[in-house]
């Protein structure tokens, strides 16, 4: 970690505290490069008196510690000669053009491994940086200075770490570009969302993120099939013929509806990879979450329970989930309802208003609720008189007419989508702060998903409605209950897909994003307020 500490104690916080860790194309190029000095080597090393008179030896991928210096460090290559030990550390890039004609954070780290084979004894005065994109090496001399810096970032991070207080984002530096942790740290939000601005929107921080994420979730909805794997490919089959193949990297999430058998291999190579498996029963209840381990960031989770003991904390969260999600509604009835209800989006507006600074939670969800009723009854006006699509009030549990399964079927989507997303960014998704904990109910999830309700899942039932993709073929009736068959939920995810993909303009960063994009800055917004380093949390209002 001293690497990354000399290049940014951010970063350091991030990875060794915090457990966070994602790939770009210059990590896994730097795993490729070190491919053959990263293989087992089982040959004896040998001790510092032998290595006084013992021949020519490379030991590579040597695991050494040096407790007296607070160092453990896995170096690459180690050349030992007789009376000496020359660590050598491969880099991917090239020779920068620089007098020391190699980076500090480099020259710091090779340091270290020379600091580490002195305490166990070795002689060790310099180290070798070979860079293969220049296919040349360059020798570091471990002088006093060198050795001096070291220990000075090495005494550095061990306080920074046991502080507890990730240290503040880089402003506006080259180095964030390149950064694999950049999607995460957000250095640029971060410190906009920190400032005190009357329009924050009016400074636009850099675009250093993805607008969208490379890989897609995959929905198993026929009944009986079975998701298997072969290598790294996925298939699903039905009985014994293979009906569909999915490479493993182009998936984001499994979601399995109903009677969907999974291999024990396949689930082996699922979890490795980190990608979770959602669970939901045939009509669309979402009732389980297979993952790999829990992130790593106990600091956050840590976090999130003392805010969610607050109760004056937890009101100021709820408030901002809530208002949100009226703004969001009026709009929607803004941009839809013909001929346009001024006194009902003057409601709404109020209601928005009242909620900015409702007392206690009892009030704060009265308001929620009257704005809901208000809001149903304008969306329901939106749909029109068709026979087979109209709503008079909100109901589940279950839903009794088409309008209500195809909302309950959609939130039901956007609840998994939140889940995932909180548990990769290190939260507990059963603990919320506007929704109280209860029994199986992802209470966070809940609270994020206040304000894209409207924005996600309402937009997606009127579009199904109005393309017509769904139709009265497309549900079953049981016993006052309605639920949607197999090519009703087909075409419903399809079209929840594309709103998930739908790129917009974020109304704080000035940037366009897709919705699932949205939900993890979103996401590490609210983490960020949680851990103090920005004020309140924003909620995403579209305009």
């Amino acid at each position: 970690m001293l690497n990354e500490f000399c290049y940014c104690p951010r970063l350091a916080y991030l990875e060794w505290v915090q457990g966070e860790f994602t790939d770009n194309l210059d990590t896994r190029e730097g795993r490729f490069v070190h491919r053959r000095v990263d293989s087992r080597d089982d040959r004896p090393v040998p001790d510092a008196e032998e290595a006084a008179s013992c021949e020519k030896l490379h030991a590579r991928s040597l695991l050494l510690s040096a407790p007296s210096e607070r160092l453990i460090a896995k170096i690459d290559l180690v050349d030992f000669q007789p009376g000496s030990a020359v660590p050598i550390d491969y880099k991917r890039g090239k020779v920068p053009d620089i007098p020391e004609r190699a980076w500090e954070p480099d020259r710091v780290q090779l340091c270290a491994q020379g600091l580490i084979l002195r305490a166990n004894g070795y002689e060790c005065n310099h180290g070798i940086l070979y860079y293969v994109g220049s296919r040349r090496r360059v020798t570091v001399s471990f002088d006093s200075a060198l050795v001096a810096r070291t220990r000075e970032l090495l005494a550095e991070l061990i306080d920074t770490a046991a502080a507890g207080k990730i240290p503040p984002p880089l402003k506006d530096s080259p180095k964030c570009p390149r950064c694999s942790l950049v999607g995460i740290c957000l250095p640029d939000e971060t410190c906009l969302a920190a400032e005190t601005r009357e329009s924050p929107a009016q400074a636009s921080p850099r675009r250093l993120i993805p607008s969208s994420h490379p890989a897609f979730p995959l929905y198993v909805n026929e009944q009986g099939v079975t998701l298997g794997k072969d290598g790294n490919v996925l298939t699903v089959k039905r009985r014994k013929e293979i009906i569909q193949k999915v490479r493993l990297l182009d998936v984001s999430q499994v979601c399995l509806f109903g009677n969907v058998q999974l291999t024990a291999q396949a689930l082996r190579e699922i979890t490795a990879a980190g990608i979770p498996i959602a669970h939901f029963s045939y009509g669309g209840w979402f009732y389980a979450l297979t993952s790999g381990l829990i992130h790593k960031n106990v600091e956050l989770r840590a976090a999130q329970f003392a805010a969610a003991a607050d109760p004056n904390r937890s009101l100021r969260l709820a408030r901002r989930f809530i208002v949100g999600k009226i703004k969001n509604a009026r709009t929607l009835l803004r941009r839809h309802l013909k001929p346009v209800d001024s006194r009902l989006l003057r409601r709404l507006k109020e209601a928005a208003i009242r909620a900015e600074t409702a007392p206690d939670l009892a009030h704060l969800l009265g308001i929620e609720g009257a704005a809901a009723k208000e809001y149903f009854a304008g969306f329901a006006r939106v749909l029109g008189d068709r026979y087979d699509f109209n709503i008079t009030h909100r109901n589940r549990r279950p839903p009794r007419d088409p309008v209500n399964a195809l909302l309950s079927f959609v939130y039901a989507m956007l609840v998994k989508e939140w889940t995932i997303v909180l548990h990769s960014v290190g939260f507990d998704p059963m603990q919320g702060f506007l929704h109280r904990p209860r029994y199986g109910r992802p209470s966070l999830a809940l609270d994020m998903a206040e304000e894209f309700r409207v924005l996600v899942g309402d937009s997606v039932v009127l579009t199904v409605i109005n393309n017509r993709e769904v139709d009265s073929d497309s549900f079953v009736a049981r016993a006052g209950s309605v639920a949607l068959t197999d090519a009703g939920r087909r075409a419903v995810l399809a079209a929840f897909e594309r709103r998930m993909n739908t790129e917009i303009i974020h109304p704080i960063f000035n940037y366009r994003l897709s919705y699932r994009r949205i939900f993890e800055v979103q996401a590490r917004l609210l983490a960020r307020t949680l851990t103090g380093e920005i004020p309140h949390y924003p909620p995403f209002v579209t305009r």
